[in-house]
């Protein structure tokens, strides 16, 4: 029980971290009932995302696509991000507290964390559903994504909520909606077509790494602006 207890824990680690560094971006705090709201957005998000992956599935492969195609795993990962927006536009968009633009990325990685961290739940599962796996295992696991999926999610979730809060300074041109959404799209099947591919993190983590360097920038252009 012991074990099983720090291994949940581990699985909510890579989640925590990075939503405390994010969260040092914001010179004005959200609520933290609202940022809880949106992290269990983000969960619920997943769950809605795996939903649609297991419908698509059979239909990929019906059309003769493999799943391990960059045209399978586009879709894939539009699921994913338009799933996290969706949830997360829903929960804050009319919400008073959203008032400056970097709410709509802060927000955005929030959902971000709380779909990462169904999946990190999910990725130290025993295969069979009965349960953890063991703690060495658990640690490695965790260990990865944190520098590769959890990662990944924040940034391309930050990189549609930059691209919201140009759409709202531009009086809601949806055109920079779709074209956020679109970019985390690709950006996303593109990590895991390098995971895929090469079989190793390397590459997809030089990759995230250089992605991870522009959204930042974008954290610095919309921190003293207003909506």
């Amino acid at each position: 029980m012991t074990a099983d207890i720090a291994v949940f824990g581990l699985s909510l680690l890579p989640g925590i971290a990075w939503l405390f560094f994010y969260l040092q971006e914001d010179c004005h705090p959200e609520p933290k009932w609202l940022l809880f709201l949106v992290f269990c957005g983000g969960i619920v998000s997943a769950l809605i995302a795996y939903t649609a992956q297991d419908t698509l599935g059979p239909w990929l492969a019906s059309q003769s696509i493999q799943f391990t195609s960059f045209t399978s795993l586009t879709i894939f990962a539009a699921t994913e991000e338009f799933a996290k927006f969706f949830l997360v536009w829903l929960i804050i968009h009319k919400n008073r507290e959203f008032d400056e633009p970097i709410d709509a990325m802060i927000y955005m990685v929030v959902a971000a964390l709380g779909f990462a961290t169904l999946e990190n739940l999910g990725a130290i599962m025993q295969k069979d559903g009965s349960g953890f796996v063991e703690l060495n295992a658990a640690v490695e696991t965790t260990s990865l994504r944190m520098v590769g999926a959890t990662l990944l999610h924040t940034l391309t979730s930050g990189l549609v909520g930059y691209y919201w809060a140009k759409a709202i300074r531009e009086f809601n041109t949806n055109r920079y909606l779709f074209l956020g959404v679109g970019l985390a799209t690709v950006l996303h099947a593109c990590f895991n077509y390098l995971i895929i591919t090469y079989g190793e993190l390397s590459y997809a983590l030089l990759f995230i790494l250089v992605v991870g360097f522009f959204i930042l920038s974008d954290f610095e252009k919309l921190r003293e602006k207003t909506v």
